[in-house]
């Protein structure tokens, strides 16, 4: 044999060992549980018994051994998950860490997630992609509420497959009717979590027993090992059965002569010739074309990346959903989902956020919090809002339709994230539950008098003065005395205070974060309606969070809302303190007060911004009607641009 021969004999070998992988079918699973159950001890276990660390590595872990280990001399297996230095310091998981392994049988993911109460956002987020949940406990502690919190989130999260690892069983003298203790109690408690299959293995994650081998020291235990269930349990049968569904990710344009949208099949299956609709606008067209990563392909299924292109041309972008027609998904702007919420700022309802839905993104706002859910006792609990870790049944409403399935039909389909508006940052996930009907019989009435008009007719362009600053800062009497010199000016104007609205409108509501966020939502579509009547309309709020600030700005048409930031500084306006507030706030007489005990969160490009520090209001007032006239808000324009 020559050179060449071991040469390609190398190269062949190494090729079928990339195809035998590939055609494996691949098992995504998270462990969960208490404080030190010995979640990252069993994936470590995992990892050295089916040969997957290196010399290298393994050098590492015994030297890492010496320093953070808690198992003496032995190697600590759990270093091999526990990456973070402050997780390794401190002996616990923080992030969710995934690992790969793989066996003669099937490919394997593993999420440790962490055992904390605080984290519990990040076991969710373990808990989204998992087929198959392994829940350890501690034989010496049985269930604890940690063990109940996660079992309950992994059946929300539509986890069917558990494995109930009753770990540390050495430490009870390998005890039989301790196991039966603990499986029973397990048992009765997730009775109504409508789990498929649970598989209950007493083990021991540090030495190994009926990890991935079958102990000696349990001959009472006739059941597999926890490798041998994962390799043999059938997950994902659902995904490929269920009905076609293709979120599209880009659509793929090189040239004039081919449009193709690029994606992977979130379920069932999809062929050349099948009649495909856009979910929405009901498009109906068959599949020219499907190619894959090796080309052109006479079919896709669920979890496979592919390109489609249809034989008709009709209008579809990033966002939209095509599939089946025989079985097409809901399409609606307002559901009812769960919501886990996972940022340290609340969930607050009327607060305006973005879901991203598959590859879709609208705005969102939680139009009520039915009831929150006590993961301890399950109880529905009622709440005006989210806490970080909380998790609530909520009524949401989208600025548009959007299509998904119910969550337990279709996980893909039936998920989100909220995000917040201003940071960018993922503050929660939801499972969709059911569309909401209301106000189906309910549209726009087309009016033949419209805004332009109105406006053309009053001799001015309507605008929303959204004045803004602390209490005591001097927006009322700004406002107040804009008012006048635009009525004298003979100018149609109406102004909203944030005292006199309290009084009617808003009569209701007090002075918590929640009841702000309403607060503002209210007096924003009160004053887009004089918009549309074609007033000029001064707004005078506190109105302390940005967010509410744009949503009440994206509610107003273009150049409409002009934010005036009445700047003064929180000293001086202690100093004029004109209702005495800031007195009874220091007192501890009022609470929720801005500027003591609740944020302001002030402007950072506002279209005015008034540093009202010994200036006099008139003054100041003259400022804002003096920008209104150079603007053009003080007459109406035709279509030239020219006043009338």
């Amino acid at each position: 044999m020559t050179i060449t021969d071991i040469e390609n004999a190398g190269e062949t070998a190494v090729t079928d060992y990339i195809l035998a992988q590939e055609s494996k079918d691949q098992l995504r699973f998270l462990t969960c549980g208490s404080v030190d159950d010995g979640k990252s001890t069993l994936i470590g276990r995992l990892l050295y018994d089916t040969k997957l660390i290196f010399e290298d590595q393994l050098a590492a872990l015994e030297r890492d051994s010496k320093k953070h280990g808690t198992v003496g001399e032995e190697i600590d297996l759990a270093l091999l998950v526990d990456g973070l230095e402050a997780e390794r310091e401190q002996g616990i998981t923080i992030d969710v860490a995934y690992r790969f392994f793989a066996t003669e049988k099937r490919k394997f993911i593993v999420a440790d997630t962490p055992g904390h109460e605080q984290y519990t956002r990040n076991m969710a987020t373990g808990a989204s992609t998992a087929d198959l949940a392994v829940l350890l406990v501690d034989a010496r502690n049985g269930l604890m509420v940690q063990t109940r919190r996660h079992a309950f989130i992994a059946s929300l999260l539509g986890i069917r497959h558990v494995v109930l690892a009753i770990n540390k069983i050495d430490l009870v003298g390998y005890s039989q009717e301790k196991f039966e203790e603990i499986r029973k109690e397990f048992e009765t408690f997730a009775n109504g979590f409508d789990f498929e299959s649970l598989q209950a293995i007493p083990m021991s994650a540090r030495y190994g027993d009926n990890v991935t081998i079958k102990s000696d020291k349990m001959g009472w235990y006739s059941g597999p090992t926890l490798l041998e269930h994962l390799e043999t349990i059938e997950v994902g049968e659902h995904v490929l059965g269920a009905p076609f569904r293709f979120p599209v990710q880009w659509v793929n344009r090189p040239n004039l002569d081919f449009r193709g949208y690029s994606g992977t099949v979130a379920s069932g299956s999809v062929a050349v010739g099948d009649e495909l609709v856009v979910a929405g606008p009901a498009k109906i067209s068959k599949v020219k074309t499907i190619i894959g990563a090796d080309g052109e392909t006479s079919a896709a299924r669920a979890g496979e990346a592919v390109t489609i292109t249809l034989e008709d041309e009709i209008d579809i972008s990033r966002g939209d959903l095509l599939s089946s027609t025989a079985h097409r998904p809901e399409v609606a702007d307002q559901f009812a989902a769960h919501v886990i919420w996972m940022s340290d700022e609340p969930l607050l309802p009327g607060r305006p956020y973005l879901l991203k839905i598959g590859t879709r993104t609208v705005t969102a706002t939680v139009s009520e919090i039915k009831h929150k859910i006590n993961v301890n006792t399950f109880e529905h609990v009622a709440g005006k809002t989210l806490e970080l870790n909380e998790i609530a049944f909520c009524n949401f409403a989208l600025s548009s339709a959007v299509p998904f399935d119910p969550y337990e039909a279709n996980h893909t389909t039936g998920s989100f994230i909220l995000i917040d508006r201003m940071s960018n940052a993922t503050v929660g996930a939801g499972m969709i539950w059911f569309a909401l009907r209301r106000a189906s019989n309910i549209h726009w009435q087309a009016l033949d008098v419209d805004k332009s008009a109105r406006s053309e007719k009053l001799g001015q362009k309507p605008a929303v003065l959204w004045f803004t600053g602390l209490s005591g800062s001097g927006k009322s009497t700004i406002a107040s005395i804009v008012e006048k010199k635009l009525h004298i000016d003979g100018k149609h104007t109406y102004t909203l205070d944030g005292d006199n609205v309290r009084h009617g409108l808003n009569k209701d509501l007090g002075f918590t974060d929640a009841d702000r966020v309403e607060n503002i939502r209210r007096v924003g579509e009160v004053a887009k309606l004089f918009a549309d009547a074609g007033l000029i309309t001064l707004v005078s709020f506190i109105s302390p969070f940005q967010s509410e600030r744009r949503l009440a700005r994206d509610l107003l048409g273009e150049g409409e809302f002009i934010e005036v930031f009445v700047d003064t500084p929180i000293e001086e306006c202690r100093k004029r303190d004109p209702k005495g507030l800031y007195a009874k706030a220091d007192r501890g007489e009022i609470k929720n007060f801005t500027g003591i005990d609740s944020p302001y969160e002030a402007p950072e490009n506002p279209e005015i911004h008034i540093r009202n520090v010994g200036r006099e209001p008139e003054e100041v007032a003259e400022e804002i009607v003096t920008y209104l006239r150079e603007n053009g808000y003080l007459s109406s324009f035709g279509e030239n641009g020219e006043g009338i």
